[in-house]
């Protein structure tokens, strides 16, 4: 189906003028609907009262599992069983904050929402990677509080494993519930497709081949008679057809025209029948992409940002969470290693210049110093031995690198003091790598898409090309991670960025 909708969207480019102005109707026709439709209601977001529903049965599922494992866990463990109630507080104090974590991780799963096109073992894994997800969350919690008694590891795997089976299974009956009553046809809509051409018999096959989405197609509507049974008239015969056939959807379908489509909203609004409009997928870049409305006016998303919502907020989450407890865990490490670069060369133990991060935005970044503090001043003279391609300044043996600088670059034991840049919002721990002002100067206007997210201690580059000096090969993984990010992405290159630090492989 996708190839012929490319390929009719190939075929009928020079509607492009005409199309757009189906999709985003003018104030002359939007005045001509308030008219005939009357004053406008504004109402709530669709769907929220089911949408907190949905949400509450999460939160109460978590909390009763939990109930359940401390039930179960006091029965194996008689210290629990006796009187502790302190010990039970904390414990269902952290169930119910896990409970709170899971729903904001299936609330960025978008899984308060039941789209009849989504299959239900999609649902089942997006369930199990949001319950996961919370899971290490909650993991990282208890470690930055020193741990809770009575909570070990098998309590925690024991709830994360009953909550994705509990969660993934009401999900699955409710969608067994929604299908059964489809299958019936019951809140199944009659739909009439105006235009037999590519797209709307493609659409047909698609709402045939798939019961679950609810729809039953009656029939086509052409600008011509035909003697193909399918189709049941003309587009002037529609309101004969509607009736006749009992419609309560209309989809409208490239290419038609603008004042055909006034007159449809016109009378589709008088018969109390849902208009839906299929817009033009500009050669495939439409595909499967968002229709929603701004100030009244559809439109089509056709590229999003590729991180955004919820998921920022489980980001940030993350990133304090593991910013805090390394730099708790680290500082008599780091204080350490301040008093050997203080030793080791004169000069401060810790630097800082400013670097180029998110939108632009320019932040002090801190580093253990590991060059001479006339470093910066010896730049310039040095560009010509870089070793990096493209606006990225390194090169091999720097003269101006101490002692003790070449073994923390090596174990990239100079980044620590960064986890305080996390902890300030200036950096996240996955992102691509901070540059300094004079490299950021010499960006091209396609180096800029790198700044799309906060910058990073650790990235994709890091993990999979550190030795590759290319500055176009470091470019195409950043922009990599950015249209790819999930939060599973970012924990794998946590871990895999820690045998590269044991491996010493930095420079």
């Amino acid at each position: 189906m996708k190839e012929m909708l490319n390929e009719e969207s190939v075929s009928r480019s020079g509607l492009a003028e005409r199309l757009p102005q189906v999709v985003t109707t003018d104030l002359t026709l939007a005045e001509e609907t308030k008219a005939a439709s009357g004053p406008r209601v504004v109402r709530g977001p669709h769907g929220l009262p089911v949408r907190i529903a949905y949400a509450a049965t999460d939160f109460g599922i978590v909390c009763l599992t939990g109930a359940l494992v401390l039930y179960l866990q006091s029965g194996m463990v008689p210290s629990l069983a006796v009187a502790r109630p302190v010990i039970r507080h904390a414990y269902l104090t952290c169930t119910c904050l896990y409970a709170a974590i899971v729903v904001l991780s299936c609330a960025g799963q978008d899984l308060y929402r039941t789209p009849r096109d989504r299959g239900a073992l999609e649902e089942s894994l997006m369930v199990v990677k949001a319950v996961s997800v919370a899971t290490v969350v909650l993991v990282l919690f208890i470690f930055a509080i020193g741990g809770l008694q009575g909570i070990s590891r098998s309590t925690v795997l024991a709830l994360a494993m009953l909550n994705a089976g509990a969660l993934s299974g009401w999900r699955y009956l409710k969608r067994r519930m929604i299908l059964n009553r489809t299958l019936r046809g019951i809140g199944v809509s009659r739909v009439l497709i105006v235009g037999a051409g590519r797209t709307g018999r493609g659409l047909a096959a698609c709402l045939r081949d798939s019961p679950q989405l609810g729809y039953q197609v009656c029939g086509f509507l052409e600008d011509e008679p035909s003697s193909d049974g399918q189709i049941l008239g003309t587009v002037g015969e529609l309101r004969r057809v509607i009736l006749e056939q009992f419609v309560d959807e209309l989809f409208l379908t490239p290419p038609i025209d603008r004042e055909v489509v006034k007159q449809l909203v016109l009378e589709t609004r008088e018969l109390h029948v849902a208009l839906k409009v299929i817009p033009d997928l500009y050669d495939g870049l439409g595909w499967r992409a968002r229709v929603h409305a701004i100030g009244g006016y559809p439109v089509m998303e056709l590229h999003v940002q590729p991180i955004r919502g919820i998921a920022v907020a489980v980001k940030r989450l993350v990133d304090i969470l593991i910013a805090t407890v390394g730099l708790v865990l680290t500082a008599p490490f780091l204080a350490v290693l301040a008093v050997l670069v203080r030793l080791d060369s004169p000069g401060p133990a810790f630097y800082s210049a400013q670097r180029v991060g998110y939108k632009g935005r320019r932040f002090r970044c801190w580093k253990l110093r590991t060059m001479s503090v006339d470093a910066d001043m010896q730049k310039d003279a040095l560009r010509k031995h870089n070793g990096r391609e493209g606006p990225f300044f390194k090169i091999r043996n720097d003269p101006r690198v101490t002692r003790l600088g070449r073994w923390l670059r090596k174990f990239s034991l100079d980044e620590l003091p960064q986890l305080w840049n996390v902890v300030c919002n200036d950096m996240s721990m996955v992102g691509p790598r901070p540059h300094p002002v004079d490299d950021f100067t010499r960006y091209s206007v396609e180096h800029l898409r790198r700044l799309d997210v906060k910058p990073g201690i650790t990235g994709l580059w890091q993990v999979t090309a550190r030795q590759d000096s290319s500055f176009e090969t470091s470019l195409a993984l950043d922009l990599e991670y950015i249209e790819s990010w999930s939060p599973w992405l970012d924990l794998e290159i946590l871990f895999r960025s820690v045998p590269e630090i044991v491996k010493g492989k930095g420079e």
